[in-house]
């Protein structure tokens, strides 16, 4: 089966799986879904929802990330882990923000690279669900499944992302990472994926491979 029909596939019936997927992060603007993303990295959506309810309240601007102390917003945050480079980034992003863009958050992909703290992961979901530019969010589940499916032999994000964009419609980038990341939770586990019960099952290269 070509790739070209299989994402079909898998867009079908994720679809069909997960109607109301979107991102989990909680937000109410751009600049509070880029911070949330950049402490989400090796952290849970669920944890970092818990710190940002009182961060944002603390720090309600740009302009207050920019001047926050930097030892106080580390342990504002500390319960995300790495919180040190992540307080670091956070407040040079926000200082960034404000001398190059206006405090607002820039909508292309090279410009939001330009901002500390911030890779194509967190890029393209700012794009793809603040802004609704289409975008590939490749995190661990998406690079465990789009392997396992057989979508992408490629290992890095980066290609992984290159690869799906290739064949992938347009219109599917932004969702097609919020599937994969709901079918990893509830699926398509890491240790131990529950194949027998994947709707992917009959197309997945993983699943035939493993299947007794």
């Amino acid at each position: 089966m070509k790739r070209q029909e299989k994402i079909l596939i898998v867009r079908e019936r994720l679809s069909a799986l997960y109607p109301d997927s979107e991102c989990t992060l909680t937000y109410k603007d751009p600049f509070q879904l880029l911070i949330a993303t950049q402490l989400a990295a090796q952290c849970t959506d669920a944890r970092v929802n818990i710190v940002t309810k009182t961060l944002y309240k603390k720090y309600p601007t740009v302009e207050s990330f920019a001047a926050a102390d930097l030892t106080e917003l580390e342990q504002d945050i500390k319960s995300t882990g790495f919180y040190h480079n992540k307080a670091k980034n956070i407040i040079g992003c926000a200082k960034k923000l404000l001398s190059d863009f206006g405090g607002k958050v820039p909508k292309t992909m090279e410009e939001l690279l330009s901002l500390p703290g911030t890779g194509r992961k967190t890029a393209n979901l700012v794009l793809g669900d603040a802004f609704g530019i289409p975008g590939i969010v490749i995190d661990t589940h998406a690079k465990r499944l789009a392997g396992r499916i057989g979508l992408t032999k490629e290992e890095t994000p980066e290609k992984i992302e290159k690869d799906l964009m290739k064949f992938t419609p347009k219109d599917y980038w932004t969702m097609l990472g919020h599937h994969f990341v709901d079918h990893g939770r509830a699926v398509c586990d890491a240790r131990k994926p529950k194949c027998e019960n994947c709707v992917l099952s009959d197309i997945c290269t993983y699943a035939k491979k493993n299947k007794k």
